[in-house]
């Protein structure tokens, strides 16, 4: 019985033919929206008015006539100092080193400095008008006293503050004995050179076209055209050369050779689109563009737009809160998702 009724349905199917298909499917092939659907998302993937039903002009399977494919740079110059401390990481690294003070055994000098050498004399000079205490910085705190416990910042204390700890490490560095071995006079003290301040000339001018200033920050560079857009600079892609190619063309021929620089890939890392134009009849107006960019990273040298080949005006470095009010909105929206904040 079994095998006949398996027989039968074998039977059945073949009977049937190859062009029969389930309601279900027949009903999902036919759907009533399929073809409003299908026209919503043409006129949305080629910018068609609300009247029109095909692309102006009609689509085609190529249309690399109607596209400039270009290749630019966004060459980067990067940070070259951190970023300064808030008031809360400064009192958190303060409290970090009296904790620090507190774990560690007591400092021996002597496996440090040999007896009654002038180095000995200067570090026990400098350890009483400390009032004894080793570390430099943390002001007047016992870490094996009863008090020990009490390491914590007041609301308010300026023990943390950076200048301060810097005026306390620039004196702590003068060296406090003579040539004879003896203990200085207060007019025999040579102050150590300062370090430079965070804030540059460049700073204070506000000059754009020099590289140090904003230390803590990316800048990028952009160049000024003839028609005085700003923008990266970039070329046309010729056939025989790849986006890397004609991006280093690109940079050489409108920043100059005077700078050493290196792009970090070969992929690009920003696009950005620029769609033709058409006249009434259908005619091409203007060619749309097709921009890739590339990163690079200046190492040493400058901009200079003398005898660039392209007639740009003008350079700046900026940062990316500078580019946002410098660059187009559009120009600036498709590439800031790969610069960084800082």
């Amino acid at each position: 019985m079994a095998s006949s009724r398996g027989g039968n349905a074998a039977a059945a199917l073949l009977r049937r033919g190859q062009s029969s298909i389930c309601a279900s499917c027949r009903n999902a092939q036919f759907r009533p929206y399929s073809a409003s659907a299908e026209a919503a998302t043409t006129a949305e993937a080629h910018h068609l008015k609300p009247t029109e039903s095909q692309p102006h002009p009609p689509f085609t399977a190529s249309r690399r006539s109607e596209y400039r494919i270009k290749s630019g740079v966004i060459l980067t110059r990067a940070p070259l100092l951190t970023r300064p401390l808030t008031p809360f990481e400064n009192a958190f690294f303060f409290y970090q080193k009296r904790l620090n003070e507190r774990l560690v055994l007591p400092f021996r000098h002597t496996l440090f400095f040999k007896k009654d050498t002038a180095a000995d004399l200067d570090w026990r000079i400098k350890f009483e008008e400390r009032g004894r205490i080793p570390a430099k910085e943390l002001g007047r705190y016992y870490p094996q006293g009863r008090n020990a416990w009490n390491d914590e910042l007041l609301v308010g204390s300026t023990l943390s503050n950076e200048e301060r700890i810097r005026e306390i490490l620039l004196k702590d560095a003068e060296n406090r004995v003579t040539e004879d071995g003896e203990e200085a006079q207060p007019d025999e003290i040579v102050p150590v050179e300062r370090p430079m301040d965070r804030i540059t000339e460049a700073d204070k001018t506000n000059d754009v076209r020099r590289l140090d200033r904003k230390l803590d920050r990316t800048l990028y560079l952009i160049v000024q055209g003839s028609d005085g857009k700003w923008q990266f600079p970039s070329e046309d892609v010729p056939t025989d050369e790849h986006l890397h190619e004609t991006a280093a063309r690109a940079l050489e021929s409108a920043a100059g050779v005077n700078m050493n620089t290196w792009l970090v890939g070969r992929v690009p890392v920003a696009h950005l689109v620029t769609h033709p134009e058409f006249n009434e009849d259908t005619s091409l107006k203007q060619r749309g563009e097709k921009v890739f960019f590339l990163k690079g990273r200046i190492m040493a040298g400058q901009a200079d737009l003398t005898d660039n080949k392209y007639g740009l005006k003008d350079f700046n470095w900026l940062t990316k809160d500078e580019l946002k009010e410098k660059l187009p909105f559009e120009y600036f929206r498709s590439v800031r998702n790969m610069m960084a904040d800082r």
